[in-house]
């Protein structure tokens, strides 16, 4: 039997109408209870020491060998999207974090994707000799489950046409050919890559010309005789759902729709391999080819055609829709549940992928193990954390595209940054893109993580002492996961990897073998690289206020405005409205950074600043996506961000400001007044998204 009340306490339960004062102090207590345990430092105390002693646990728990077997098993086979290999990979890496208790979950979308059924091509030389070529790579390690070698989205088709050698396959390749009197219309074009244009931007151009066909080899992997596959399809995302997600039940484009046939090339395309490329150059006639367009280490004078060799052209392919798979493994967040730092890489490869893409896989494998540690150890994360392996990537960003798509407003209101690694390991020499705000940090963070291939150096030291200048790259391109992250919904983002131009890109032999042979035998690159990846995030994960530095951005801006100025000289146009803008910018970012120091310290003196510091780097947080302009770029208005996208014209001189690039572009094809005056405009757009970012980090209404 229980005891009986006191009188107080039994005339407190007895009473059937709790008085209003009593009412309200109820209340009032509770949701001071609420706030305390929303906001309130949970089971451990979070301050530097903490942290920093988790940050030297993640590092500490490098494994070069559990890399090593990471790669081993996701390489053992070629798994290209949509494939039964490709779900094998799916389950090894759902099975990891499954495995790691970390929380597990599958999203999958539907996508057309592009195969190969049949490829032919036969040379007729004047001779009256016949060479049929082989298509794919020769070699016993190539095993019969290797995809030929081709070009997705390459339409069907045949040719029986002469060829002619059109260098890049650039605007001013088929300028200089036409002062040569060479016309490629009712031809098969040769091209080699390079020269900044993309596989579909080589085919578009040919197509524009009246070429029949394109042939496009590349010269990197001359001695296996490797032969680079890759996508030709225009934009990203899966073509049969444009702008949202390709979901079950949801709406899907018919095939023959405009949308769906503008992103696809009219012409059918193969690549080729160095060798036999080499065998039509040498058989060429016509004019010679331009001095500049020969290697240096091959003298001979060449002959840019037409003919007289005539070719025999014949590729047929399909497009099948099939269902993609993206695998996360979440660690939510204790004080910030719904803030989320994410770090990605795709999963899917041409062939077996050692560097592209599952060096960086084996990568995101390691770093969640690490993080299961830490957390046995008792860390969890102030935010909530997001490992990411995508599908599709090699057909044009499609899993991250499909799924950025499907979250975009809960991605514009609570993402705090994207990871990307994708090649993470090609050879030695670091690299990083980055937006500025997130300099900085890559710099401070390569500064704790040792330097694989210099002893006693950290990565930061070996990186300057290479540039002479730490040089961060930006993300205009697309030519990786961060592209929808960035470019169509504003988050900051990063990209970093070992190396660059790897001989074996998209070919069979880019495979176990080649990495410890040459790529990185020690796994000593994939361990710095795994390092900086995981620091990075715990930092965006960890830190009480977000390490987003605004005047970083502020600085860059100027220099974009400085090379804009040159590029304009002497034209009627002004940029005060994008130097006011920057001002503007910078101002606001050194109140953040004011802000910042003031809450810093406040907190050490254990105040309560937790809903301030929340404020505050919600500002840090949404200030990206001031730069984000709901109309796009003129044509292309999938890509939102109005400093860093790709240009119209691969040929423009800017790296930035995507919609004045391509109004720079478009002004050469009318009148002077007129050109001036769509440049001018597209200035203000891009100042009224530099003071939309400036006003979402003061965060206070006009």
């Amino acid at each position: 039997m229980s005891p009986p009340l006191t009188k107080p306490t039994a005339s407190l339960f007895a009473s059937k109408t709790p008085s209003p004062l009593c009412t309200f102090v109820f209340f009032l207590i509770l949701c001071i209870l609420g706030f305390y345990t929303l906001y309130h430092p949970h089971p451990y105390t979070r301050n530097s020491q903490t942290a920093l002693r988790y940050r030297n646990l993640f590092l500490s728990y490098s494994s070069n060998s559990t890399l090593a077997s990471y790669l081993r098993a996701l390489t053992l086979h070629p798994h290209l999207a949509g494939t039964e290999a490709s779900l094998d990979t799916a389950n090894y890496v759902y099975s990891h974090f499954k495995n790691l208790n970390l929380e597990t979950r599958r999203v999958e979308y539907k996508a057309l994707l592009s195969y190969p059924i049949h490829a032919s091509l036969a040379a007729h030389f004047d001779n009256g000799s016949v060479v049929t070529f082989a298509l794919t790579e020769i070699s016993e390690k190539v095993g019969p489950d290797v995809v030929p070698p081709y070009h997705a989205y390459s339409p069907s088709g045949t040719a029986h046409a002469k060829v002619v050698f059109v260098n890049y396959g650039r605007e001013e390749d088929y300028r200089a050919l036409g002062v040569l009197g060479v016309n490629v219309g009712g031809c098969v074009v040769l091209a080699r890559k390079g020269g900044g244009l993309s596989r579909g931007g080589v085919v578009k151009i040919a197509e524009s010309k009246g070429a029949l066909a394109v042939l496009l080899y590349d010269e990197g992997d001359s001695i296996r005789g490797g032969i680079e596959r890759g996508t030709v399809m225009r934009g990203v995302g899966d073509p049969l759902s444009p702008g949202w997600a390709g979901v079950d039940e949801g709406e899907r484009l018919d095939l023959e729709d405009s949308q769906v046939l503008e992103r696809f090339p009219k012409i059918p395309s193969l690549p080729l391999s160095f060798a036999n490329a080499d065998v039509i150059l040498g058989s060429l006639g016509g004019p010679m080819m331009l001095p500049e367009w020969r290697k240096s280490d091959r003298p001979k004078v060449g002959r840019v055609g037409p003919g007289p060799t005539m070719v025999n052209f014949a590729y047929q392919g399909k497009k099948k829709e099939v269902t993609i798979q993206n695998v996360f493994g979440v660690i939510r967040g204790l004080e910030e549940p719904d803030r989320y730092v994410i770090l990605g890489n795709h999963r899917d490869a041409w062939t077996y992928g050692a560097v592209d893409p599952n060096s960086g896989t084996a990568a995101l494998l390691d770093i969640a193990r690490r993080y299961s540690l830490l957390l046995q150890m008792g860390w969890r994360p102030r935010r909530t954390i997001v490992l990411s392996s995508w599908d599709a990537e090699e057909f044009g960003m499609v899993g991250s595209t499909e799924w950025v798509e499907q979250n975009l407003a809960n991605l514009g209101a609570k993402a705090v940054a994207y990871l990307n690694v994708d090649c993470a390991v090609q050879g030695p020499g670091f690299f990083a893109g980055a937006t500025p705000q997130l300099d900085n940090l890559l710099r401070e963070v390569t500064k704790k993580v040792k330097d694989p291939d210099l002893e006693g150096t950290t990565v930061y030291e070996n990186w300057a002492a290479r540039n002479k200048v730490i040089r961060i790259q930006r993300l205009s391109g697309v030519d990786s996961d961060f592209a929808p992250f960035l470019q169509h919904a504003g988050v900051p983002s990063v990209d970093i990897y070992y190396g660059r131009d790897f001989p074996v890109y998209h070919t069979a032999f880019d495979s176990y073998e080649w990495m410890t042979n040459y790529g990185d035998p020690l796994f000593h690159r994939h361990v710095a690289v795994a390092g900086v990846w995981g620091l990075v995030a715990l930092q965006l994960a960890d830190d009480s206020v977000l390490p987003f530095d605004y005047l970083s951005y502020a600085e860059q801006l100027k220099g974009h405005k400085d090379v804009l100025s040159n590029l304009l000289d002497h034209q009627s146009i002004s940029l005060n409205p994008l130097i006011t803008s920057i001002q503007r910018l910078a101002l606001a970012a050194k109140e953040a950074e004011n802000e910042a120091k003031q809450l810093r310290w406040q907190e050490s003196r254990g105040e309560f600043v937790a809903l301030k510091l929340r404020g505050l780097n919600d500002r840090l947080m949404l200030a990206e996506r001031g730069f984000l302009d709901a109309d796009g770029l003129q044509g292309r208005n999938w890509f939102k961000h109005l400093i860093y996208g790709p240009p119209g014209d691969y040929e423009s001189k800017l790296e930035f400001f995507p919609s004045i690039a391509d109004a720079i572009s478009r002004s050469k094809n009318i009148g002077r007044q007129d050109g001036q005056a769509a440049i001018q405009h597209e200035i203000w757009r891009v100042a009224r998204a530099i003071e939309r970012a400036a006003g979402a980090l003061k965060g206070q209404l006009t």
